[in-house]
C-alpha cells in the first residue's frame, strides 16, 4: 500500500489522482489545497489523512469548523504546504499545485527523501537546475505526470538517453489553432477557456490557448531528459492521441498513444515500473480514422517564442517569462487585459535586466517578483 501526499488535491489533477488512489487501494497521508476548503473537508472525511493544508489563511477557520472533532492536523500557508510535502509517513508526493508556489514544497520533499510525482510545471521551469541536482544528490525518483512528459518517459523505457536523436513534444494547438493575430484581436475569456480536448483548470487552459503551456513543457523537457532545446521539436497533434514521441539515432520513433485522460500518466507515476488496470476509455484508432500533425505558429503565439528564447539563454530567463505569464494570465482572467497582451508582455519580460545571475532559490523568487511587478507597471495597473 503506497502512502501518498497530494498537493493541489481539489484541482483537476488532484481529483483524478484521488480516483486512482481509491481504485488501487493506496493510502493518502496528507492533502493540500489553495482555497476550496469545503471540497478539501469532504476529501479529508473520505481519505482520512493525518495532515491537511489550506494554503490561503483566510480559509483556515472555515476549514477548522468543517473538520471539528476529526483527528487531523490542520496547517496553512507556505510552511503548511511544505509540511504536507514532508510528512514522515509519505513515500511519494504528488505536486499538482498551480504556479510558482510549487517550487519550494518540491525541494523540501526531495530533501526529506520523498519520491516526486510532478504535475507542477513551474518547479522545473524556474528551478530545474536546483531540482535535478537535488534529485541526484538525495537519490530520489522524479516521475513526470504531464501527459506529454509521461509519454516521453514511457517511450524511453529500455533505451539509453545517449541514443536519443530528438524528442517530439506534441501539442493540441488549443482553441485558436490556425488563427492569425488579427483574428485573435478581440477573442474573449470564454473563447480562451474553450479547450477542444482537455478539461483543466482555468490557468492551464489559458496557457494552452496562448501555447505558453507548450513553452513551459519545452523547458521542463530540457531538464527532465537532459536535452538541448534544439533537440526538442514541438508538433501540433490536434486529436491529442499521440502524447509525445522519441526519435533515436537509428531513425526509429517510439511514441505513446492513448485517449486524452490524465488518469493514465498519474497512475503510471504512482505504480512505475508496474502497469495495472486503469479505469479509462480504451483508444480505438478506427474511431479516429486519421491523425493530423502540424508545425506550431511561432509568429502568432508569442509565449511559445519567448519560452524557446528563455531556455536558450538559460539562467533566470525562464523564471522571468513564467512570472510574467502568471501575472498576465491573472489579469486576463480578471478581464483587465486582452488575450494577445499576454504574449506581448511575456516576450517583453525577456528584456528585464537583473542584478544577479546565479540560480539560487532566493534569486528565483526575486526574479519572479520582478517579472510580476514589470507586468503591473507595463499595463499601468
Amino acid at each position: 500500500m503506497k502512502r501518498i501526499s497530494i498537493l493541489g488535491s481539489t484541482g483537476s489533477i488532484g481529483i483524478q489522482a484521488l480516483d486512482v488512489v481509491k481504485k488501487q487501494g493506496f493510502q493518502v497521508v496528507a492533502l493540500a489545497a489553495k482555497s476550496n476548503y469545503h471540497q478539501l473537508a469532504n476529501q479529508v472525511r473520505e481519505y482520512h489523512p493525518s495532515l491537511v493544508c489550506i494554503y490561503e489563511e483566510e480559509y483556515l477557520v472555515p476549514l477548522q469548523k468543517e473538520l471539528d472533532g476529526m483527528e487531523v492536523q490542520i496547517v496553512t500557508g507556505m510552511e503548511g504546504l511544505c509540511q504536507a510535502a514532508t510528512v514522515p509517513e509519505a513515500e511519494m508526493v504528488l505536486n499538482s499545485v498551480v504556479g510558482m508556489i510549487g517550487l519550494r514544497p518540491t525541494l523540501e520533499a526531495i530533501y526529506a527523501h520523498k519520491d516526486i510525482a510532478l504535475a507542477n510545471k513551474e518547479t522545473l521551469v524556474t528551478g530545474g537546475e536546483l531540482v535535478m541536482k537535488a534529485v541526484k544528490e538525495y537519490r530520489v525518483n522524479l516521475y513526470p505526470v504531464d501527459s506529454e512528459h509521461s509519454a516521453i518517459f514511457q517511450s524511453l523505457q529500455g533505451n539509453k538517453i545517449e541514443q536519443v536523436s530528438k524528442i517530439l513534444l506534441t501539442a493540441s494547438g488549443g482553441p485558436f489553432f490556425g488563427k492569425t493575430k488579427q483574428e485573435l484581436l478581440h477573442v474573449g475569456l470564454q473563447d480562451a477557456l474553450n479547450h477542444p480536448n482537455w478539461s483543466m483548470g482555468k490557468k492551464i487552459t489559458i496557457d494552452s490557448a496562448t501555447l505558453m503551456n507548450k513553452g513551459l513543457e519545452l523547458i521542463e523537457a530540457v531538464w527532465l531528459f537532459q536535452q538541448k532545446p534544439e533537440n526538442i521539436e514541438i508538433v501540433v497533434q490536434r486529436e491529442s492521441v499521440v502524447h509525445s514521441a522519441v526519435e533515436y539515432v537509428d531513425g526509429s520513433v517510439i511514441a505513446q498513444l492513448g485517449t486524452p485522460d490524465m488518469k493514465i500518466p498519474i497512475q503510471y507515476a504512482f505504480t512505475y515500473p508496474e502497469r495495472v488496470d486503469c479505469d479509462v476509455k480504451r483508444l480505438s484508432l478506427f474511431d479516429y480514422g486519421t491523425l493530423s500533425f502540424y508545425r506550431p505558429d511561432y509568429e502568432t503565439f508569442d509565449c511559445l517564442t519567448a519560452c524557446k528564447e528563455a531556455i536558450s539563454r538559460g539562467g533566470l530567463y525562464p523564471t522571468l517569462v513564467n512570472g510574467a505569464n502568471e501575472k498576465a494570465v491573472e489579469l486576463f482572467l480578471q478581464e483587465k487585459i486582452s488575450f494577445l497582451q499576454i504574449g506581448e508582455v511575456v516576450k517583453q519580460a525577456l528584456e528585464l535586466s537583473l542584478p544577479y545571475q546565479e540560480v539560487t532559490l532566493e534569486h528565483i523568487l526575486q526574479a519572479d517578483q520582478a517579472a510580476r511587478e514589470f507586468v503591473t507597471q507595463y499595463f499601468h495597473l
